[in-house]
């Protein structure tokens, strides 16, 4: 999968979300859920590690932006991620304790990726 010439931001997204859940697994985690929806929006990611069940945002961005990829997550993204957070914890019945994590994945105009950054405790 290479985002190089693609046009629609989902593409791009879908690229980052790959990115991201690979990232997390070399670093240790175990990924859940992959794009679980609830009325309020939609989880990229939830991963598990040593006890803390993770949801985790993934914004991906060009290297040729203005801003960083996690300035796009404002108060009421992280709202939205809260409250489908709480619809998954609920639909699954779980009890671990909870973080909400931001990875960033920035790619050239090849569509390469060039950095990734793991915000732990984002918000």
């Amino acid at each position: 999968m290479n985002p190089r010439n693609a046009k629609d931001p989902r593409i791009v997204g879908a690229f980052g979300e790959y990115t991201a859940a690979r990232m997390l697994r070399e670093e240790g985690y175990d990924i859940f859920s992959k794009n679980f929806a609830t009325p309020v929006g939609e989880l990229d990611l939830v991963a598990f590690k040593k006890g803390v069940l993770c949801f985790v945002e993934v914004k991906t961005r060009r290297t040729n932006g203005m801003y960083r990829p996690a300035d796009a997550v404002d108060f009421r993204k992280e709202e939205n991620i809260k409250s489908a957070a709480a619809s998954y914890i609920n639909k699954y019945k779980l009890n671990y304790k909870v973080r909400f994590d931001i990875i960033e994945v920035y790619i050239d105009e090849n569509g390469n990726v060039v950095d990734k950054q793991h915000i732990i405790n984002a918000f």
